[in-house]
């Protein structure tokens, strides 16, 4: 278990380090933002729809290294699903991060399944992922 555990940090301190889809995304379309205001975190989630589906997605922001990693981990899983996978997604996610249970096989979202273990960082975990359904869920700039 001590190797998954590594292995699980590892993709973290990875995503947080070297944050994918980080910045502005010009072409957006959708745009929301969240901010934690106990911790500090900030996020803004851009999309770009290309009809019913994440064409490009990126966020903006700063925080803990749990927000940043979470909301750069967050682009990769949503890029190309459409709002009823994206919303599956999270669930499955939220679900981690609450209770710590995480699918047996190897899956990047198990990452987080620690942050059950701190309740008030289950918001940091959570904060771009909220940002991304509000985004999905407005209309799209200048329908």
């Amino acid at each position: 278990m001590s190797d998954l555990s590594d292995l699980y940090q590892s993709v973290i301190l990875d995503h947080n380090k070297r944050p994918r889809n980080r910045g502005k995304l010009p072409t957006a379309n959708r745009v929301a933002s969240g901010d934690n205001p106990t911790c500090g975190d900030q996020c803004t989630v851009y999309l770009k729809m290309d009809g019913d589906r994440i064409g490009e997605i990126a966020f903006d922001g700063s925080g803990c290294a749990i927000s940043q990693a979470s909301a750069s981990l967050m682009t990769t899983q949503l890029k190309g699903k459409n709002a009823v996978e994206a919303e599956a997604i999270y669930k499955e996610f939220s679900d981690i991060v609450k209770t710590g249970n995480a699918p047996e096989e190897f899956n990047e979202l198990a990452a987080f399944a620690g942050v059950h273990a701190y309740p008030a960082r289950i918001k940091c975990a959570t904060l771009a992922w909220h940002a991304a359904l509000e985004a999905l869920k407005k209309p799209e700039a200048g329908a």
